[in-house]
């Protein structure tokens, strides 16, 4: 289930000490012009963490500047994608707790307290949940993610905001019964929070503000960000809910052969003879609801909870 954690504005700030090790896991490619002041400020907020930056193959100096900055690192040979990084730095981290940021400098420390003491008070997975839009998004994009936040909601049957938000905290043993599930590109955030959904782990939310990218400038584009949430929706889709898409897709394919009969029967008067779109409309319906039942079988063999 998804449960609200209060505002950081309408709440004591949380302890600086926690009941259990941190990892800071800090998935990063190409931001050498950030990451040095992005691991300065967290070892400020969390000066017993474990800091891991994972430099997915950068070519301008990224794991020299962590390390400067004092941070761990470890290094792919080749450039896998921001998911692999993170899954690299989960299973490389040695905290209780792995706390994920970005190297781009948008995710203000200062939240850190809010979601640690989420984790502190009983959540499984605490997400940094952007209250208005971060500097320099698009109409689109904000559209998108109201979007897939309505439909990862519907899937999972719970409140979700701000699931592309990879600012998040959680348990490593909890994390780790769903690493296979992510992918090793992007929805990684989206991936996580709705695994830990399904499988009925508790999922807090804390509200946070963006900050302006320090420095560089973001690759993304429209048109590559418009085929990649279509893919994501796709993916959550199979993996969490099908039935509840396939079963109203056969329903409605159900009604429009009932109608197509209807309008057959109106147009020639003939009770008994079933037309072609009827006959197809009603086969198709069928196959679609056999193959939601089949698709929800598979993914709820994904949540069986390991003894």
């Amino acid at each position: 289930m998804s449960l609200a954690i209060p505002d950081a504005t309408t709440r004591p700030e949380a302890p600086r000490t926690y009941p259990f090790s941190v990892s800071v896991v800090i998935p990063a490619f190409n931001e050498a012009h950030n990451i040095g002041a992005v691991v300065q400020r967290v070892r400020a907020a969390l000066p017993d963490a474990e800091i891991l930056v994972v430099d997915d193959a950068s070519h301008d100096g990224t794991a020299a500047a962590a390390l400067a900055a004092g941070a761990r690192v470890e290094r792919h040979p080749t450039n896998r994608g921001n998911g692999a990084a993170v899954k690299t730095g989960i299973r490389r981290a040695s905290g209780d707790v792995i706390l994920l940021m970005d190297a781009d400098g948008q995710m203000d420390p200062r939240y850190i307290p809010d979601l640690l003491g989420g984790i502190a008070a009983g959540y499984d997975m605490v997400v940094g949940a952007r209250t208005r839009a971060t500097q320099g998004d698009t109409l689109a994009r904000r559209l998108g993610n109201r979007a897939l936040d309505a439909l990862g909601g519907y899937l999972v049957e719970a409140d979700v905001r701000d699931l592309t938000s990879g600012y998040r905290a959680m348990r490593r043993d909890v994390i780790m019964e769903f690493l296979h599930l992510l992918p090793n590109r992007y929805s990684y955030p989206t991936t996580s929070t709705l695994s830990l959904l399904k499988a009925g782990y508790c999922v807090g939310f804390v509200n946070i503000e963006g900050q302006r990218r320090q420095g560089g400038r973001s690759g993304q584009k429209l048109f590559k960000n418009g085929v990649r949430f279509g893919l994501i929706m796709l993916r959550i889709i199979s993996l969490f809910a099908p039935l509840r898409v396939y079963f109203p897709i056969a329903l409605g394919m159900f009604a429009l052969s009932l109608l197509a009969y209807i309008a057959s029967v109106a147009v020639n008067g003939v009770w008994l003879k079933i037309p072609n779109a009827t006959a197809a409309l009603f086969v198709g319906g069928i196959i679609v609801f056999m193959f939601g039942l089949l698709a929800e079988q598979i993914a709820a063999l994904r949540f069986q909870r390991r003894e």
